[in-house]
């Protein structure tokens, strides 16, 4: 599984892009606005007035006020903001003592970047999709820098194809090397901090669902239905000889909680050869690397529903049947039989009556037994008591 790893020799290769890329940053940043300045919440910010001015203390205003009622040190042409805060920030200008106007600094407070929360998606051998969100908000402009490394060797740009979008793509990695690390640094003003995360490849390897799903009717066939797919559009052409691919399909009529499963290789077609005879049924299919057996099945397809051939001018069966008993809390899985559809039992659904009533027919008879046979030993019983009796009174009638 995918975790945080603390890599020095990787963060020292890492390091030297990050570094090159903050002093880009910052310059860009910095003269972006020439008047804008950048501060960490809750800790000293000093503001310095620029220009030629040589005269004595500088007056500092704040959005037009001289008030400035938080704790602060003021120097000849300084102002030391000593623990700042967000009603801190602003438009602050400096004045000579005449009331010149000789610069005005915008303050913009927020945090250092912190870590962030990566995660990493393979949905073919081909792209890795990796995606990141902060886990602290800075309040300040910020960019990432994203890249990879096999075995923390050479250092490859992860591509943000969005750069307002927090995400980037591996495209054909070293398949052959299942171990990356992603690093994903976040910069701003302020500094820059960076989290690489350990991916396993073949354990994330997780296809993306089959595509473009139709059931089709088989002639004259009542209990078959033919299921045709494609491959996901994320499994390139180009892959799939060499990395084939395992289809599961499950199915069950509709109204039933038991699903039957079938499974092919490679293959984009099944026939299911025990519908129910007239029923609406239920089909989804997944798909898994064939390859990779610890990597992961596809999420469900969504449901598709079809119902087999049905004779000309039969009607078909339109409420779902109910395949379970309450009476004994049990439910039991239906499968296909080659009745035909115009069957009593199945149209006027007493199939699970006489299942019913034969159970409980089964069951009076069983109790019946027992209690035919509990009688027959206690009547033998009372036969052999009279029998002591009776041998106990001609002994006693005997004269001594």
């Amino acid at each position: 599984m995918p975790g945080l790893v603390s890599c020095p020799a990787s963060q020292l290769v890492f390091g030297i892009i990050i570094l090159s890329s903050v002093c880009i940053k910052s310059e860009i940043w910095t003269n972006e606005v020439s008047d804008v300045q950048f501060g960490r919440l809750g800790s000293r910010v000093n503001l310095t007035c620029g220009g030629s001015y040589s005269g004595p203390l500088v007056e500092w205003r704040l959005n037009g006020s001289s008030v400035l009622p938080w704790p602060k040190q003021i120097s000849k042409d300084s102002l030391t903001l000593l623990n700042a805060r967000h009603y801190m920030e602003g438009n602050y200008s400096c004045h000579d003592e005449k009331g010149t106007l000789l610069q005005t600094i915008k303050l913009r407070l927020g945090h250092l970047p912190h870590f962030v929360n990566v995660s990493c998606r393979v949905p073919s051998h081909t792209k890795i999709y990796c995606s990141w969100a902060q886990t602290k908000t800075t309040g300040l402009p910020t960019l990432y820098i994203s890249s990879y490394s096999v075995k923390g060797d050479v250092v490859e740009p992860c591509e943000q194809e969005n750069i307002g979008l927090n995400e980037c793509t591996i495209t054909n990695p070293q398949i052959w090397n299942s171990k990356l690390l992603v690093n994903i640094t976040e910069i701003n003003p302020l500094g820059s901090n960076s989290t690489i995360l350990k991916v396993d490849v073949h354990e994330l390897l997780k296809p993306d669902p089959p595509e473009g799903i139709i059931v089709l009717q088989v002639e004259g066939q009542p209990t078959q239905l033919l299921v045709q797919w494609r491959f996901p559009a994320s499994w390139p052409n180009e892959i799939k000889g060499a990395f084939p691919i395992t289809f599961s399909l499950r199915y069950r009529p509709v109204g039933s909680n038991f699903w039957s499963m079938l499974e092919t290789e490679d293959n984009t077609s099944l026939r299911i050869k025990d519908a129910l005879v007239g029923h609406l049924h239920q089909i989804q299919i997944r798909a898994q690397d064939a390859l990779i057996n610890h990597s992961q099945w596809s999420e469900w397809s969504h449901v598709v529903e079809a119902q087999p051939w049905i004779e000309p001018g039969e009607e078909p069966t339109e409420e779902p049947m109910d395949f379970c008993f309450p009476f004994f809390n049990l439910s039991f899985p239906v499968r296909a039989t080659d009745k035909s559809p115009d069957s009593s039992l199945d149209q006027n659904g007493t199939l699970g009556m006489l299942v019913l009533l034969g159970l409980f027919a089964a069951v009076m008879v069983a109790v019946l037994s027992i209690i035919a046979l509990l009688w027959v030993r206690q009547k033998k019983r009372d036969n052999g008591k009279n029998q002591e009796l009776t041998s106990m009174v001609k002994m006693k009638s005997i004269p001594i």
